[in-house]
């Protein structure tokens, strides 16, 4: 594992347990891919083929210099460029709670992939409820922005995250739940800061 992969898994958790999930030389959709970090990984350690699809001009420029493919497009517009099962995964890592139009993104997330990967920070982490209790709002690793400049837009717990899914026709195949990159195995949604499901379309 050279440099790059190190760096790549310690600045996000997440990254380690999607790439447990990506089958090699698999076809990958990373929505709203930043700056190209976790497709450059699975290219250079699974030899994936993938797209990102980004925003910021920011994230696009660096995905570019990092020999990533990606669009420039808003994922509030949905994912009409791409058809049914037009790639084996389609992964939202921390994007979810950034998008207004949750339920409708998700849809097309297991509509284009034919599983997915889904990640986000959990609010009910018990720190971020303390937080609340106390008057303030949170700010963690998971959470690292303050309520006025934080680009999320959605808050949302474990729980809340498994009663949507069957609402939007999402299956649930797999989870795992972290704090500092470990995995929780009990009393997740009050002990796990970062959440990652494996999911397809029902």
């Amino acid at each position: 594992m050279n440099q790059h992969t190190l760096d790549s898994l310690a600045l996000r958790s997440d990254f380690r347990a999607i790439a447990r999930w990506v089958e090699p030389r698999s076809t990958v959709l990373d929505l709203g891919c930043g700056d190209g970090s976790l497709l450059s990984l699975l290219g250079e350690e699974l030899e994936v083929a993938g797209y990102g699809i980004e925003i910021n001009d920011a994230g696009v420029l660096a995905c570019a210099q990092k020999g990533v493919n990606v669009i420039q497009q808003n994922l509030e517009d949905g994912l009409r460029l791409f058809e049914d099962d037009s790639f084996d995964f389609a992964i939202l890592s921390q994007t979810l709670q950034t998008i207004h139009q949750t339920a409708a993104i998700l849809r097309e997330t297991v509509r284009v992939g034919r599983q997915c990967i889904v990640s986000f920070p959990n609010f009910g982490y018990w720190q971020h409820r303390l937080s609340v209790i106390q008057g303030r709002m949170p700010v963690s690793k998971s959470l690292p922005y303050q309520w006025h400049n934080t680009p999320n837009v959605r808050v949302l717990t474990i729980k809340d995250f498994e009663a949507l899914a069957p609402e939007v026709g999402i299956e649930i195949l797999d989870r795992v739940v972290l704090h500092d990159g470990q995995a929780i195995r009990w009393g997740e949604n009050w002990r796990g800061s970062l959440a990652v499901y494996r999911v397809k379309r029902r």
